[in-house]
């Protein structure tokens, strides 16, 4: 009889987080004008609650961002919506993310494009998520424990660029291992951040502000410059 009980408790208990998550895109992410399909669909099939520490879960489907440990967060559902959608994405890209944090940004972005690349610096997170896209059965997902000022040159080009953290500007490799065509899509600034969307072109890159964040700050090599 106990054993009926827990099965049933957790049935429930999935159920409520599958409403909580049709709200969530229904209520934050479509209602505030994102109409890109494939993100939408993407929202509402990965399970935040997976990517976020069990004390927070009652709080995964908020649009707020959550901590995660090491003094980083997992970004507010219509923030991951928005980046998404900026990057104009088809369905057969490849698309390099830098900072993976607990993988839910690059969890989005596997189930619309063939091949993300996801590099984290805070070495215990890069290993949680790598693990915890695997057992979520992710096979076009790869993870690096690394600094992303230098992106990751073995599989570039890339067709679009994702930066989960807020350089106080855009690292030079990053823009070398964008395709021509693609995008970057970046919170860039210090004490004020802005979300932009930066689009390579021949002649160089076009910027187009979107509007102003609150990331928390790239590490590593970017911090020296």
């Amino acid at each position: 009889m106990l054993k009926w009980l827990v099965l049933i408790g957790m049935t429930l208990s999935s159920e409520d987080y599958s409403k909580e998550r049709k709200e969530m895109v229904e209520f934050q992410i479509k209602q505030r004008g994102i109409k890109d399909t494939l993100v939408l669909n993407a929202m509402a099939k990965v399970e935040r609650h997976k990517f976020v520490p069990p004390e927070y879960r009652k709080w995964a489907y908020s649009d707020r961002p959550l901590p995660i440990g090491y003094e980083q967060t997992i970004s507010q559902p219509y923030i991951v919506a928005l980046m998404t959608s900026l990057l104009n994405l088809k369905g057969e890209e490849k698309i390099l993310e830098i900072g993976t944090g607990s993988g839910y940004q690059a969890a989005i972005l596997g189930e619309i494009v063939e091949e993300v690349y996801t590099i984290e610096i805070i070495k215990p997170l890069a290993e949680s998520a790598e693990k915890r896209l695997k057992q979520l059965g992710y096979t076009n997902i790869k993870v690096k424990h690394g600094d992303g000022y230098q992106g990751w040159k073995e599989y570039a080009p890339f067709d679009g660029i994702i930066i989960t953290c807020a350089p106080p500007k855009i690292p030079q490799p990053l823009i070398e291992q964008l395709k021509i065509g693609g995008k970057l899509v970046v919170p860039l600034g210090e004490v004020y951040q802005e979300l932009i969307v930066i689009t390579k072109t021949k002649e160089g890159i076009e910027r187009k502000n979107i509007i102003p964040v609150q990331f928390v700050p790239m590490r590593g090599k970017i911090e020296e410059e």
